[in-house]
């Protein structure tokens, strides 16, 4: 009898730690809860002080303290770290505010991440300032962008679409109060049609309208027109839009002038325009001549560009253009108009100086970032904004049929744009589905 206990005793023990190791690999989320929380968290009390103060994250005290220490608590002296004020578990990692003492800035934390990454063995720590005088320390406990999950509470509102997960596990949202006009860069097979597949999907649950300017002849859009206000699929057409797009912008400036407001969303409910969402893909397109008859057309377009990217904010229309390269190569104009998009998201890219276009001028500290994406992850990219900050970021798979069943699920939202009638796209039929045989039988023939 007690053989057999020994033997079900071994036989669960291995088990439990086969369990362990299948969840460590294939459900990295339950392996972090039941084993890697509990450790990191450990070793996070244990050694917190020791490790603030060998990364130089430490500071002598103030006079009174020193002395209060010295003559009244009869303690040494020691530097001050930063005092824990919280520490919260998350599916993903820990989260740990902290307060920091005179003399350290954020700016010295983020400086140390990776150190304090290694001396607590997780797999990315993020400093990220919550308000004067406070960080917050975001550990991860693995690599969330090895297979994407977005968080759960991850909805589009406002002008706010989640279409991505950040390094920190948290998600990674457009929006286009903040950052109204943006570019997104990235070679063949990078995720760069995930990403703006993502986009289209959480767009189309908002009441916006949604324009589109793809000039492959429709192939990545024309299957999102249900939801589209607007669809050409060649420069022509693109320079007819977006001609009519500047005047209906110089309308809706004298709207707000005849309010005496200067922004879209100062106006009252009941006369605010529908905000537009214009989406480019492949802005080399409308760049590129082949012959001396098209300069005039190319002018048009770029000149149309450049005015929507610095002045459109202000009344709703905003810019996502969308491309594989995108510097002073497509001829003039193309650095003038990449300067006024301050949203910037960098896919893998096939040289370095891609890589520079898009984050160079707004953050240089993410080139080299950008420029080591592998090819086995697609969907990876860069994103940044003018604030000078940036993180990596993965999108999540999306099919193609899935972003059409939104498109058709939210038609309803699309808004009556006069304006925009004349760019109307049909709507294509909806596939057919599985059903009975029309075809009959063939008769048995003796």
């Amino acid at each position: 009898m007690s053989d057999l206990t020994m033997w079900l005793e071994a036989t669960g023990a291995l088990a439990g730690a086969g369990g362990l190791g299948y969840a460590k690999v294939r459900a990295p989320r339950v392996y972090w809860s039941l084993v890697g929380m509990p450790v990191t968290w450990g070793r996070f009390v244990l050694s917190y002080r020791s490790t603030m103060d060998v990364c130089g994250l430490t500071v002598h005290p103030s006079g009174l303290r020193a002395f209060m220490t010295r003559n009244v608590a009869r303690r040494e002296v020691q530097p001050v770290p930063p005092k824990i004020r919280r520490i919260r578990g998350t599916s993903t990692g820990l989260r740990v505010t902290l307060r920091l003492p005179a003399g350290l800035e954020p700016a010295d934390m983020m400086a140390s991440s990776e150190r304090l990454r290694h001396a607590w063995g997780v797999h990315s720590v993020t400093v990220v300032e919550t308000k004067p005088g406070f960080v917050e320390l975001r550990m991860t406990g693995y690599d969330v962008l090895r297979r994407v999950r977005m968080p759960r509470k991850a909805r589009p509102h406002d002008m706010a679409v989640p279409v991505a997960v950040r390094e920190d596990g948290t998600a990674f949202e457009r929006d286009y109060r903040k950052a109204p006009m943006a570019l997104t860069l990235g070679a063949n097979h990078s995720g760069k049609s995930m990403y703006q597949r993502n986009l289209i999907k959480g767009l189309a649950q908002l009441p916006v309208a949604l324009v589109g300017i793809d000039c492959k002849r429709g192939v990545e859009q024309s299957a999102f027109a249900p939801r589209l206000s607007a669809l050409v699929t060649t420069p022509d057409n693109a320079a007819s839009l977006l001609g009519v797009l500047v005047e209906e912008m110089e309308d809706r400036f004298d709207l707000l002038s005849s309010h005496g407001v200067s922004d879209l969303w100062e106006l009252p409910d009941e006369v605010r325009p529908v905000p537009v969402v214009v989406l480019v893909d492949e802005v080399a397109e409308l760049f590129l001549i082949s012959s001396k008859k098209d300069e005039e057309r190319r002018e048009r377009i770029v000149t149309a560009l450049i005015r929507l990217a610095q002045m459109a904010r202000a009344i709703g229309i905003y810019l996502e253009i969308c491309g594989q390269r995108f510097g002073s190569d497509l001829g003039k104009g193309a650095t003038m108009l990449r300067a006024q998009l301050t949203g910037r998201v960098v896919h893998r890219v096939n040289d370095k100086q891609t890589a520079e276009m898009g984050l160079a001028d707004v953050a240089p500290d993410a080139v080299p970032a950008a420029s080591l994406i592998p090819m086995n992850r697609p969907g990876t990219a860069v994103a940044a904004d003018s604030s000078g900050g940036w993180s990596k970021i993965r999108t999540p798979e999306t099919s193609r049929d899935e972003v059409v069943t939104v498109c058709r699920e939210f038609a309803h939202l699309v808004p009556e744009l006069p304006f925009l009638d004349p760019f109307r796209p049909p709507v294509p039929a909806p596939a057919p589905t599985a059903g009975p045989s029309l075809v009959k039988p063939r008769p048995v023939t003796e």
